[in-house]
């Protein structure tokens, strides 16, 4: 199946760092998403209930990791795949967390990860 479901450009703030300071202040995580779907079944009903819903998704992402509070972009990482693998049913993932301002002179830092097969 080569379908699929993204969310890009995703802001999160929350609690994330191994420094001390960052455990005291929120910091924006920024998320790109993309996740396996057979999109077939809602082209044709044009019924949501049939569609990943990707604002669901995108709340989830929200509520995932400001509960979570990462110390490492890769916990959040395999945490957030594991949750939306689970809750959701998506077989496949592309995740990518990203920490703007992180590093001087880079635009953001971060990690993707592929979980699950297409």
């Amino acid at each position: 199946m080569a379908d699929s479901v993204f969310i890009e450009g995703l802001v999160v703030e929350t609690v994330v760092g191994v420094y001390d300071w960052e455990r005291e202040v929120t910091q924006s995580l920024v998320i790109d998403l993309e996740m396996a779907w057979d999109n077939r079944v809602p082209g044709r009903s044009d019924d949501v209930a049939d569609a990943l819903d990707y604002a669901t998704v995108s709340r989830r992402i929200g509520t995932c990791l400001k509960e979570l509070r990462p110390k490492l972009l890769e916990h959040g990482a395999e945490v957030l795949a594991g949750v939306l693998q689970a809750e959701f049913g998506v077989i496949w993932l592309r995740l990518a967390i990203r920490k703007p301002g992180a590093v001087p002179g880079a635009k953001a830092v971060g990690v993707c990860i592929e979980r699950g097969s297409r």
